[in-house]
């Protein structure tokens, strides 16, 4: 059980938090900041001023007072309008960081919601009851607005969840579960759509899987080292400790330790450099990870925000309308990450060219009668094509911006495409990795000197995914299970932390 109390929640905590499926319950200090939260914006309903999206319209109609008798209706219609999701459904597991990442925001006391609203949410959590959400539809300020309509349409009895595996009508499974719907008092629509949870919770869901991608990526990148008979020194920590970037450091540090006391390593080389894909691993993947850690300060510091419009500060007596649902600050992030990530693959597809290419005592596209047999000539044309992908997804989202709402909306961040599409670059980039990975198995099969303990030990486990290759199959197979395999790895929290 995780109380959500308040208290700022690092990206380790959130990892465990989900990663071991914790139910939520919310802390008296919550449940006190919530009620006293709503019952000043009861009374100020009370003196008849006008304030945003309670009793007035909402974008360019912000400026039409709403009846006392039409405040309730308003939220109602703030819901049923604003559900205008296109496209593929969002992942279940992104849709569950939303209920989370929601829940979370409007506990702070600051949005003016029922405690009935906060809980269900939180028995939707809990009960892995999962709103249908479209990926398209949000422009990443004013908050995400289609997406988080979508996800709240079944607090009212409308729209469809998942449960229990199943897509069905979610007045269906509140009858079931025996809840009764929700019926939304003023600002409550508002509260939950206007945030950023949409793009926060891709950009959570895609910060945990580059943890665990970046350091592949070195494991990865050390078998291909060693199955290409490449030197050491360009690990050496002299060269590291003369530009010290941290992550540059790090990359070197994890190389060395995978490739501790491997026989390959330590033999007389005669090449007297490696190619750049092989030599500045340390340059290129340790750049990607001070990228990550830039990355997990954003993150961090937007899960632990208020993000919806207008907040209400109990305390100061003041109800403030203003921009804290703008997305630029993921947006910008999110452009980053993405061509962070690209590059693991771009430099990935480098190295897998060359364990082909029948260099240094490997056998052209890794087979012993090429020519006959095609090999692993076109998983190399596969990782190729992919990355070529990667590269038309990494224009930045940030850059751009549509008017909306008759001009009151003038600058959008497009955040929440930017979320989307870096999605798709890090399924890329593990596809790519996979792809270098049983390239890489497939060369050190050509070795009779032995790795280290680490790489014999891990090849020895993909051994049971994909096997050693020596005639042409249907290499799609190979390549699924390899990325299967690279999917199923589960790493200590010490190493991805």
């Amino acid at each position: 059980m995780h109380y959500i109390d308040n208290t700022f929640l690092s990206i380790n905590e959130l990892y465990q938090l989900v990663h071991l499926e914790k139910s939520l319950s919310l802390s008296e200090d919550a449940i006190n900041k919530i009620q006293d939260c709503r019952l000043y914006l009861d009374k100020k309903i009370l003196s008849q001023e006008a304030v945003y999206g309670v009793n007035t319209g909402f974008g360019s109609l912000c400026n039409q007072v709403i009846s006392d008798n039409d405040i309730e209706q308003l939220q109602m219609n703030l819901l049923l309008s604003h559900a205008c999701g296109f496209g593929d459904e969002v992942p279940s597991a992104i849709v569950k960081l939303m209920l989370l990442l929601k829940i979370q925001s409007l506990s702070y006391g600051y949005s003016g919601v029922q405690l009935q609203t906060v809980q269900r949410l939180i028995d939707f959590y809990n009960h892995n009851i999962l709103p249908v959400v479209y990926e398209q539809g949000s422009l990443g300020a004013s908050g995400d607005l289609a997406p988080l309509a979508h996800m709240s349409l079944p607090l009212i009895g409308l729209g469809e969840v998942y449960y229990k595996g199943q897509k069905r009508p979610s007045s269906d499974v509140l009858q079931e579960v025996g809840l009764e719907p929700i019926t939304l008092k003023s600002k409550e629509g508002l509260a939950l759509i206007n945030g950023t949870q949409f793009m926060s919770a891709y950009a959570l869901h895609v910060l945990f899987k580059s943890l665990k991608i970046s350091y592949l990526a070195d494991v990865i990148s050390a078998i291909s080292l060693d199955a290409f008979y490449c030197r050491k020194e360009p690990f050496d920590k002299l060269i590291h400790q003369i530009r010290p970037h941290h992550g540059q450091i790090k990359t070197a540090q994890n190389i060395l330790e995978i490739l501790s006391e491997s026989e390959l390593m330590s033999q007389t080389k005669k090449s007297v450099q490696d190619p750049y894909s092989f030599r500045c691993i340390p340059q290129v993947h340790g750049a990607t990870k001070d990228t990550i850690d830039f990355f997990k300060n954003t993150v961090t510091t937007e899960v632990n925000s208020v993000t919806d419009n207008p907040n209400i500060f109990v305390k100061e007596q003041k109800i403030i309308s203003a921009g804290n649902f703008h997305g630029q600050p993921l947006a910008l992030g999110m452009d980053f990450m993405a061509i962070s990530l690209s590059e693991l693959a771009s430099i990935s597809e480098r190295r897998t060219y060359l364990l082909i290419s029948g260099q240094r005592g490997l056998p052209t596209y890794l087979m012993p009668s090429a020519g006959l047999h095609s090999g692993f000539m076109i998983p190399q044309y596969t990782a190729a094509s992919i990355v070529s992908q990667n590269k038309q997804l990494c224009t930045p989202s940030s850059i751009d911006s549509i008017t909306s709402s008759n001009g009151q909306e003038d600058h959008v961040s497009m955040g929440a495409n930017a979320a989307t599409k870096l999605l798709r670059v890090i399924e890329n980039t593990e596809r790519v990795l996979s792809i270098e990975l049983m390239t890489a198995s497939q060369a050190m099969s050509f070795r009779d000197i032995k790795s280290s303990e680490f790489i014999v030990s891990f090849l020895a486990n993909l051994r049971k995914e994909v096997p050693v290759i020596d005639h042409d199959q249907i290499m799609h197979v190979h390549m699924k299970n390899s990325l299967l395999f690279v999917q199923s790895i589960s790493l200590d929290e010490e190493i991805l932390f």
